[in-house]
């Protein structure tokens, strides 16, 4: 009851029905070129499931990955456009880094005044009046970095705009999260010096 069905045809017999009506077809019209054999139409999709020597199958694949993270390393440092992750790929991902590397952002000391704050608030006791000052020099801070990153951002919308006409989803996004790192620390590595803008 729950048997196979024997007259119901195998994946491989509708495979070849499928292939032999392809290439009858072909034959109707007039491709120049003989129809292969079955044989060689076999012979042509089968493939090892595993392997002969899977030690040295497992040592070149190592290999490939390890001279992939290499070249990736060497692509932060230079800006290789070739061998960069796929989040840093692109004319446009490479316009907004050098526009956020060739200026000045408040972003990028956001973390040490971070630091600085935490420092501070474990030095001065949390119901002494010289509290309030410190946790409103970091909020003042705080709202500084935000308003440059609105202001950054506005800028390279508009600068994208006009050398690309339209803007890929999230480069102005990225072109931000970069305003807010140490410069020294950001990757890829900046490729340009402050100041110099990108054309």
């Amino acid at each position: 009851m729950f048997g196979r069905n024997k007259a119901a045809p195998s994946a491989q017999d509708v495979v070849d029905q499928q292939t032999a009506e392809a290439s009858a077809r072909t034959a109707a019209i007039g491709k120049g070129a003989p129809t292969p054999k079955r044989s060689a139409q076999v012979a042509a999709r089968r493939r090892p499931l595993v392997p002969e020597d899977r030690k040295a199958s497992k040592a070149a694949e190592r290999a490939a990955v390890q001279d992939q993270r290499v070249k990736m390393r060497k692509a932060m440092d230079t800006g290789d456009e070739k061998f960069l992750p796929l989040r840093d790929k692109g004319p446009q991902k490479r316009f907004a880094r050098d526009y956020v590397d060739a200026r000045f952002s408040l972003g990028e000391y956001l973390m040490f005044g971070a630091l600085i704050f935490v420092v501070v608030s474990l030095l001065v006791p949390a119901s002494s009046e010289q509290m309030i000052y410190v946790l409103g020099g970091f909020w003042v801070m705080f709202l500084a970095v935000f308003v440059d990153v609105y202001i950054l951002s506005r800028k390279l919308r508009k600068r994208l705009a006009g050398k690309f006409g339209e803007i890929e989803r999230g480069t102005v996004w990225y072109g931000s999260m970069r305003s807010l790192q140490f410069r020294r620390l950001r990757l890829p590595k900046p490729q340009v010096g402050r100041g110099e803008y990108p054309a």
